[in-house]
């Protein structure tokens, strides 16, 4: 039997920051803020599932739209014409049909949009008004049906319907009972296996069949991770990482019948191992994936590594990922990345061992003008180490050096290693760039996630603080110039850097950042109340912890804070309450400080038009330039 190659697919971050005024003493080429952040040439390209077509997304009128190129007569024709927004996730349905994901300036209540190959039918499958749908499944092997989850009976629970993109016909699959909050399928399409939680334990349960009742087969608190990543094909297994009993996820197999694990399949001593890939049929384990600092795979079986190999030897020194494939597993689609390019794409006919360029991503964007991404560490004040990433400009010495301070947003997500273009960007304007995977970061078990419950502003905020010492102890950085950016939490962090570490930064810069716990619990949506309690373990409780949310929410201390400010937002954003910024804003400007406020109209949680970026961008390099530049 040939087999399925599914390997993990990764994206590059793509949220903002910009520079100083330092290149003019540099011997370095100034790259524009345009072409570090306007849309990719070409980017998601997708095999139709008969192997006859390319799908991918291209620019029209500044919007990412979907693109179809014919294999045998190389016809391309462009058959959607959205011009408000970019459309990023979409898929085949069947072979003369797609699928992609709208939602309205950011609100992030996407409807799924269906059109024919051919450019024809266009039309709104999931018609409905103050609904949040969210994609379960599609699986293209299936008749024009989509697995999806919808809160459209009650707003505050998703039930599960299998959607006939024919007519929009929708039939319930599981009705939620109040608590289930994933759902998984197996090979052939059926909803077998889901989790329900009560806020702090998880049960996960399993069915034979659509029609019988689930039962449980595991309970555990939230601390224990069990992730189903696919079923045996008997289904009577189910392979999953997990973290039952041990510090790090590994990847096990669990007996379904019994809930009882009976292999340790693949673990990692330093780090969880996070996903894994399968055969068609489901029962040889083809690989298993996790991070270092770089991503790496540890081969299985030996046809898939034979495959990856010949592929691997025709791209020396890539890193590479295979996207897709067809039906009758003849062809692959294969991305390159690394951390000075967004890669290109690449078909790959697996019998002839045939490799050919498809398109770069970026192809304005030389490797050669780009700076490395190395990985760092340093022990916090308390005895932790912290990993990260640093990112240094060419054409200078590495010694008292402008600084941002770059935290990820999250927060229980991490940094990867990879093109990150806002990096490079300051980069290429003579900054060093800080990425720190604080405590709470994911990737390095359980014990370290944990050790960040109750402690934003605090020992998280201590890890970043203490990465900015090391860069100063190190003389890489100029201690007088230092800023701190971030994104969603990150906009936290740089709000609570510049609030309770008033002397270690120079600026800082908050992008849909949160500056009041109490109104980020609050507006929580009424689908996450299941998640209560988890999260008043992991954050905090805003009635029995109000002393804490007080003393570590930047809202409350506008007085401590004493360098400028820039803070930028879309008035959409469902996450961070636009009001509560309005109001900090005008609270910082009493108290004096220097206040720049970016908000744009027709934008969510981040900015994704282009125009609106390259204003963003540019307006930040500005900031930056005026509050970093050399004494």
């Amino acid at each position: 039997m040939q087999t399925k190659f599914l390997f993990p697919i990764f994206s590059s971050l793509l949220f903002i920051i910009i520079a100083n005024g330092c290149t003019e003493k540099q011997n370095v080429k100034q790259i524009s803020i345009k072409d570090f952040f306007r849309n990719p040439e070409k980017t998601s390209f997708q095999l139709s599932p008969d192997g006859t077509s390319l799908s991918y997304l291209e620019p029209y009128q500044n919007r990412l739209n979907i693109v179809i190129q014919n294999l045998n007569d190389k016809s391309v024709k462009r058959i959607t014409s959205e011009t408000k927004r970019n459309i990023g996730q979409y898929f085949w349905l069947g072979s003369d049909e797609l699928v992609y994901l709208k939602d309205e300036d950011g609100d992030e209540n996407f409807r799924l949009i269906a059109v024919g190959s051919d450019g024809t039918n266009l039309r709104d499958i999931t018609p409905f008004e103050k609904v949040k749908i969210k994609l379960v499944m599609s699986d293209r092997r299936l008749n024009k049906t989509i697995m999806i989850a919808m809160n459209k009976r009650d707003s505050t629970m998703f039930d599960v319907y299998r959607l006939d993109t024919k007519n929009s016909k929708l039939s319930m699959v599981c009705k939620n009972n109040g608590n289930f909050h994933y759902w998984k399928m197996d090979h052939e399409g059926k909803l077998l296996l889901a989790a329900a939680t009560d806020g702090v334990n998880e049960n996960l349960q399993y069915r034979e069949t659509e029609a019988s009742p689930f039962k449980t087969i595991i309970t555990n608190d939230f601390k224990n991770t069990i992730q189903p990543i696919a079923f045996s094909q008997d289904n009577k297994f189910i392979y999953a990482t997990s973290n039952l009993n041990r510090d790090k996820q590994a990847i096990v197999l669990i007996n379904l019948s019994t809930g009882k694990e009976v292999e340790e399949i693949f673990s990692h001593k330093d780090v969880d191992v996070t996903d894994a890939g399968f055969s068609e049929d489901g029962n040889r384990l083809l690989y298993t994936g996790f991070t270092t600092w770089k991503y790496q795979m540890n081969f299985l079986d030996d046809s898939a590594k034979e495959v990856y190999n010949k592929i691997a030897k025709q791209l020396p020194g890539k890193e590479i990922t295979i996207r897709d494939q067809d039906r009758a597993q003849k062809k692959l689609l294969v991305r390159t990345y690394s951390d000075k390019s967004l890669g290109a794409f690449y078909l790959y006919h697996i019998s002839e061992n045939k490799l050919e360029k498809l398109s770069d991503v970026s192809p304005w964007l030389k490797e050669s003008d780009m700076c490395d991404m190395k990985p760092i560490s340093y022990t916090s004040r308390d005895g932790i180490q912290i990993n990260g990433y640093l990112t240094l400009p060419k054409g200078v010495d590495s010694k008292n050096l402008p600084v941002i301070i770059y935290p990820h947003g999250g927060p229980w997500i991490r940094n990867r290693w990879g093109f990150n273009p806002e990096v490079q960007f300051f980069a290429n304007r003579g900054y060093a760039v800080l990425q720190m995977n604080y405590r709470g970061s994911t990737g390095y078990g359980r014990g370290f996630w944990q050790a960040s419950f109750k402690e934003w502003g605090l020992k998280m905020q201590d890890d970043i603080s203490d990465g900015s010492e090391w860069l100063i102890k190190t003389g890489i950085a100029d201690s007088s110039r230092i800023a701190i950016y971030g994104y969603s939490f990150g906009g936290y962090t740089a709000l609570a850097g510049v609030t309770f570490t008033p002397n270690l930064y120079r600026c800082g810069i908050s992008y849909c950042g949160i500056s009041n716990l109490f109104t980020y619990m609050k507006d929580i949506p009424p689908y996450y109340n299941q998640f209560l309690k988890m999260a008043y373990e992991m954050i905090g409780h805003p009635e029995k912890d109000a002393d804490y949310f007080r003393k570590v929410s930047p809202v409350f201390h506008t007085n401590q804070i004493k360098v400028p400010v820039m803070i930028a937002q879309g008035e959409k954003d469902p996450r961070v309450n636009v009001s509560e910024t309005k109001q900090f804003v005008k609270s910082l400007k009493k108290a004096g400080v220097e206040v720049t406020y970016f908000l744009k109209k027709n934008e969510g949680h981040g900015f994704a038009n282009e125009e609106n970026k390259m204003e963003f961008y540019a307006e930040l390099e500005k900031f930056l330039a005026q509050n970093l530049q050399s004494k």
